[in-house]
């Protein structure tokens, strides 16, 4: 099956949540964090909206979509990749300013939709577990490419399309010589997908608040060099 990937476009941001949306139905740390009897579809689709938009400017946000197939529009994978930024070099105006559109979008989604069903408290805790992690293990003045995001239809996985997902970063970051680093939320069958990309796990973050646990697993990928 040949898969396009290509960056996200405005015409693809409804496909690219409804992708995102059936993926993560299942998800661990989605039903951690979020309180399921109070979780709302609709509210989560604008908060992953203003995501996608940020992403075409800020980030390597990519779709998957097989040209050949009946649907040859449908969104079968989408990728979200932070780009790497050394420590020691100061952010750009352009990312400062998009971090705080980002962030003023959420507050006004906020106000006028409520959360949706996120518990802010457990998000706080799991963003405190991240940020120790990544300070942690992040030595690499070289910055690191981040895979925030990578998730394929239920229907469509086994195709390859997470495969060729990530090579579409992981190739550019060993033409770069730089590591790539990702936190995933589940053990089985996840880890073992990503160990034969390269990735091998560095750490367990336990995020937990009053007998409420989920661990991530903290995995990063050496550059390779090309066969």
């Amino acid at each position: 099956m040949p898969i396009q990937i290509s960056p996200i476009s405005p015409p693809e941001i409804p496909g690219a949540i409804t992708c995102i949306q059936r993926a993560f139905a299942d998800d661990p740390y989605n039903h951690w964090v979020f309180s399921q009897p109070h979780f709302s579809y609709p509210r989560n689709a604008l908060s992953l909206g203003n995501r996608c938009k940020w992403g075409m400017h800020h980030a390597l946000f990519h779709t998957a979509k097989d040209p050949t197939s009946p649907d040859p529009d449908q969104i079968l994978g989408v990728a979200c990749w932070l780009p790497p930024r050394s420590p020691q070099t100061p952010q750009t105006w352009h990312a400062w300013a998009g971090s705080w559109w980002l962030y003023l979008s959420q507050i006004r989604l906020n106000l006028s939709h409520g959360r949706g069903g996120l518990n802010v408290r457990l998000y706080y805790i799991w963003k405190a577990r991240q940020a120790e992690a990544q300070a942690a293990l992040w030595d690499d003045a070289e910055g690191y490419y981040f895979c925030n995001i990578v998730t394929v239809l239920p229907e469509a996985q086994g195709r390859g399309i997470g495969r060729a997902l990530f090579r579409h970063v992981t190739e550019r970051a060993d033409a770069e010589g730089r590591r790539c680093y990702l936190e995933s939320s589940r053990a089985e069958p996840n880890m073992a997908i990503y160990e034969r990309m390269g990735f091998r796990l560095v750490k367990e973050m336990v995020c937990e608040d009053g007998g409420e646990a989920i661990t991530l697993y903290c995995m990063m990928r050496e550059p390779q060099e090309a066969d």
